[in-house]
């Protein structure tokens, strides 16, 4: 596996971004997609969040292979957003909130961020917050939606690797999911030895900065400390990628439910030997270059 470092940029404008990041599909670590004056800089912590939203109920995920066999991973139990926090400030742990839409629960909170349009289609109504323990992690995956996504980090460090789609068959992906098998944090390379092909970027977010994933892109998620961090989602200019978003979403999704509860196990491990199969033929190509 080979990983670069992501360039951190500052000051440019969004036509200056669109064609040098955005339109090329090339990961960018942006330094001021927050705006200065964003009383969230200043005024977002967990006493905050207790204090505005800590009855409320969120789904607690776990393990990030938690569910393998699975499109999306599912939260495991519920408990108080306040009795969370108070966890993952206590120790380390797995659990995580995954698209939690705090923002949508109290929308005047949503008003104290504002970023800059750095992307036409900017979902600037619909962020998403993502909390982590310490040593928590989430699986590899690439968006079934297939938007850009700009993932600012307000609290902790959070490390981010990054890898193109078309690396798809080395990342050991499950037919009809959008995520793969392999433990990329403990590569087994003689299990998996398509991961020595890989190559991609790698970051590390830190309070204020925004890491820019382009459309269709592979990541896998870190928290080296406890925190939590703020998506917005652009959505891709090209009607194609749109169209594979909407494939995905009502069709691939659906299909591969419903063969996992008409065949069970037996299409689990279809998808697995066809994964290994795609990897065994994507290193030959590999090679034979």
């Amino acid at each position: 596996m080979h990983l670069k470092p992501v360039t951190a940029i500052s000051g440019y404008t969004r036509e200056q971004f669109t064609t040098a990041y955005l339109t090329p599909g090339i990961p960018v670590l942006i330094r001021d997609f927050i705006e200065p004056d964003s009383v969230a800089l200043q005024k977002w912590n967990y006493d905050y969040f207790r204090q505005e939203a800590g009855e409320v109920m969120v789904g607690i995920h776990s393990e990030e292979n938690a569910h393998l066999d699975k499109a999306t991973s599912q939260p495991g139990e519920k408990m108080k957003f306040g009795d969370y926090l108070d966890l993952i400030e206590s120790r380390p742990t797995v659990r995580r909130l995954f698209l939690f839409n705090l923002l949508r629960e109290r929308p005047d909170i949503k008003k104290e961020l504002k970023v800059r349009k750095m992307a036409d289609n900017l979902l600037t109504w619909l962020p998403f917050l993502f909390f982590g323990g310490e040593g928590s992690s989430v699986r590899y995956h690439y968006d079934i939606d297939m938007s850009h996504v700009f993932l600012s980090q307000f609290q902790g460090v959070k490390k981010v690797w990054l890898f193109p789609n078309e690396q798809s068959d080395l990342l050991y992906r499950l037919p009809w999911n959008f995520h793969g098998i392999a433990d990329l944090r403990n590569p087994d390379y003689e299990a998996f030895p398509a991961l020595r092909q890989l190559s991609g970027w790698e970051c590390t977010l830190h309070f204020g900065e925004t890491l820019y994933i382009p459309s269709g892109y592979w990541h896998y998620i870190q928290y080296e400390t406890a925190g939590y961090s703020v998506a917005y989602r652009a959505l891709p200019v090209s009607m194609l990628k749109r169209a594979v978003g909407v494939r995905n979403i009502f069709i691939t999704r659906r299909f591969d439910d419903a063969m996992r509860r008409i065949l069970g196990k037996k299409w689990f491990d279809y998808k697995m030997k066809t994964a290994y199969r795609r990897a065994a033929r994507a290193v030959e190509r590999g090679n034979s270059r």
